[in-house]
């Protein structure tokens, strides 16, 4: 019989060459990070919620001006609305918004805002869009479809978002362009803010079979440590693409940014926008 796992892992190490064996212990580490039991659809919003309106500020005004002007009066979904960044400002645009959301302390944050009971939330996990349409715009934003970790999940997202839409509705997703150069290998630590008082740093590993990336956000202060754990399943645009042809969708526009540039090579995030086919 052949020794235990943990033994043909430690004599492959010591055979290995350099790069090798450095390629198979940076596996190892994702494969330790992404079968991580404890991490569910709650999870980053659980952990985070409290924070994530000072970290990340107010939306885009030009975000709320074009989802504005392709919402029209309503009424319109957002899928993972969180503490409401988008979907507040947006209503008080004069749009209907309604939102999913599986984190509840998330949507705690929401409800204490001013006009955030009046946003109707269905919790749960925002793949199955378990909630009644039809909507005329349906949108997803900060790379939060990404949330979804298989392509199955991903597909899913776009089969029940075009049975909510309205004949002439539109499904926007805005997403970062994947950039596997910033990983090294097969992983990347940098500060993501700096001052006296608290350093904020991001580290994260890569699993590129899987297109699966998971994090943590570091928090440094003088009142301690704070771990904020993320996990995503990237996709570049043409898989979102293939993937919404899939779910009865075709892609309408894409911009490079919410000024309706064009997108191009160069672009480091694109706005999507699709419709019946």
């Amino acid at each position: 019989m052949v020794g235990s796992l943990q033994d043909r892992d430690a004599a492959r190490r010591l055979v290995a060459a350099p790069a090798e064996q450095e390629r198979w212990q940076n596996r190892r580490l994702v494969d330790s990070m992404t079968e991580t039991e404890s991490y569910s659809i709650r999870t980053y919003g659980d952990q985070i919620a409290d924070v994530y309106d000072r970290y990340y500020g107010d939306c885009n005004p030009a975000a709320i001006g074009a989802l504005k002007a392709l919402a029209g009066a309503g009424p319109a979904l957002e899928l993972g609305i969180g503490t409401g960044r988008v979907a507040l400002p947006l209503a008080a645009a004069g749009v209907h918004v309604s939102g999913i959301d599986a984190s509840e302390a998330m949507v705690r944050q929401l409800r204490a805002k001013p006009g955030g009971a009046a946003i109707p939330v269905a919790m749960g996990d925002f793949a199955e869009v378990g909630v009644d349409g039809p909507f005329t715009l349906i949108y997803v934003v900060f790379n939060t479809f990404f949330n979804l970790l298989t392509q199955a999940d991903q597909v899913r997202c776009f089969q029940n978002v075009a049975k909510r839409l309205a004949a002439d509705g539109l499904f926007i997703l805005e997403a970062f362009v994947p950039d596997l150069y910033r990983f090294r290998g097969g992983q990347d630590v940098r500060v993501i803010a700096q001052s006296e008082a608290e350093v904020r740093i991001d580290v994260s590993q890569i699993d590129t079979v899987n297109q699966l990336v998971t994090a943590t956000h570091v928090t440094l202060s003088g009142q301690g440590a704070r771990l904020c754990p993320v996990k995503l399943r990237y996709a570049w645009p043409a898989e979102l693409d293939l993937m919404a042809l899939l779910g009865g969708l075709r892609l309408k526009e894409r911009w490079g940014s919410w000024d309706r540039s064009p997108f191009t090579a160069s672009s480091g995030s694109h706005i999507s926008l699709y419709g019946a086919k």
